[in-house]
This record gives C-alpha cells, structure tokens and sequence, in this order.
C-alpha cells in the first residue's frame, strides 16, 4: 500500500500516524523494502532524504553558481537586494540546467535498471549511478587545472603523487574526490568574483576621487557609485552575461573516465 492509497483510505476524522506513514513510504521506495524491519527502513530513507541535499551542493556545479552571485550582489553594493531566496533560487535551477545531462545518464545507467528490476545488486546499481558524476568533476578539474587540491588530498590519505602519470582516475574514490571538487570550484567561483568586482571597483575608486578633489568629505562615495554600477550593470545586460558566463563554463565530459590519467 502506498502513501497516497494510506491518506485516501483513512477516515476524515481519524488521526493520521506519522511513523506509519513514514514506514509506508520507506516500504513504497523500490529496493528499501528488502526484509529489513520498519525501523530500519524508515532510518534508511530519512537518511537518503537528509544527504541529498548534501550530494546537491558538494557534487554539483551548485558551489560556483552561488559564490560567484553572491559575490556580484556584494560588487553591486546593493547590500540585500537581490535577496538570499533569489540568488538561491536562481543558482539551483542553473544547477538543474547545466546537470540536466549528468543527471540523465545518472538515471539511465543505473537508477532505471535498477527500478525495472534487471539490475538487482545494489552496489553495481550504485556504482554505474554515480559513475557520470564523478566524469563531470574529473571534467571540471580538468578544465579548471585544479589538480593540486586533488594531490593533496592523497597525499594525506597515503598515497604517492610524485609521479601522477601512474594514477588513474579509477584510483580515486569519492571520498578524495568530493573535496577535490569543492577546493576546486571555490577557487574557481573567488577567481570569477576578483574579476568581477574589477570594473565596480574601478568605478568606486574614480567616484571617491572626484569627491575628495571637491571637498565632499562627508558623502559616502558608495551612495554615489551605486546608480553608476547599476546603470553600467544594466547597460551590458550584466545579470545575462554573468549567469552565460557560469553555464558554458562547465564542461560536459564527452568520453568515460574510468582508467583516464591525470591532466
């Protein structure tokens, strides 16, 4: 019995059992409910739910989209304005887009023949699932160059990088790779934020001269600048160009990278 049948064949006056509903749905999701007790499943499944946010920001070009915003809501000198909501909202749905292909293999190639049941075993099942994702960071850090935090990362878990020509791709687990990948997309997202902040700042540096050279100590230069930076910020239709920008950034790997050496 599923969740939705539960709620509909309750009666409107009798109360609703939150832990019989949550193990109804835990049993509802396919493979959970492989003899383990209700319990349990309802572990397994709250734990699924509260990662995936977790995998949505760490795995994902989600980290860049979000700085690299936030650092042009700082340029601007618009204080809160876009709001937080906003600048969230717009950095997951170009996560949504430029993912949209990754997550698409994800499901082809291990979600779908797991759910149609001619994939059994789950680790395979996992493995052929997070298989495109750790592709699209191998691309990012690619892309980027950031292999030093890669190197860094085995180094302290043991393993000799003297020579990388001798690891491959496959030799690193995703335990080493997640935080590759962010140390990565952090330098990345504050590399386009400097670049970013170049021209406002430029602009503040020529507005505070023209009022210390008129003796206008008193007003702040920012009250000033800020209907400039808008006014250029519009002008090049900047919110277009940046978020343009962010997408055609990331690369989208076009080959498996499964015994792949280093770049």
């Amino acid at each position: 019995m599923s969740v939705l049948s539960l709620l509909a064949t309750a009666a409107p006056t009798a109360p609703i059992n939150p832990i019989g509903v949550v193990e109804e749905a835990a049993r509802a999701v396919p493979g959970i409910d492989g003899g383990l007790s209700g319990a349990l499943n309802i572990l397994l499944l709250l734990t699924v739910l509260s990662l995936a946010p977790g995998l949505l920001i760490m795995c994902t070009c989600f980290v860049r989209m979000v700085v690299v915003l936030s650092l042009l809501r700082q340029a601007l000198g618009t204080q809160s304005l876009p709001p937080t909501q906003v600048i969230t909202g717009l950095a997951l749905f170009l996560t949504f887009v430029v993912m949209a292909p990754t997550f698409g293999r994800m499901y082809d190639e291990g979600v779908r023949p797991y759910l149609d049941g001619t994939q059994t075993d789950q680790l395979v099942a996992w493995n052929d699932a997070k298989e495109p994702l750790r592709e699209f960071m191998f691309a990012q850090l690619e892309a980027t160059g950031n292999w030093s935090s890669l190197y860094a990362i085995l180094e302290y878990r043991g393993v000799d990088v003297s020579d990388p020509s001798r690891l491959s791709r496959a030799d690193v687990d995703m335990l080493t790779l997640v935080p590759a990948y962010m140390l990565s997309e952090l330098r990345t997202a504050f590399l386009i934020g400097f670049r970013i902040y170049l021209p406002f700042l430029v602009i503040d540096m020529v507005i505070s001269s023209l009022l210390i050279s008129m003796g206008m100590l008193m007003l702040p230069p920012v009250l000033v600048s800020m209907p400039f930076k808008l006014l250029l910020f519009v002008l090049v239709d900047g919110w277009q160009l940046v978020t343009t920008s962010l997408m055609t950034g990331f690369v989208q790997p076009g080959a498996p990278a499964g015994a792949t050496p280093f770049g």
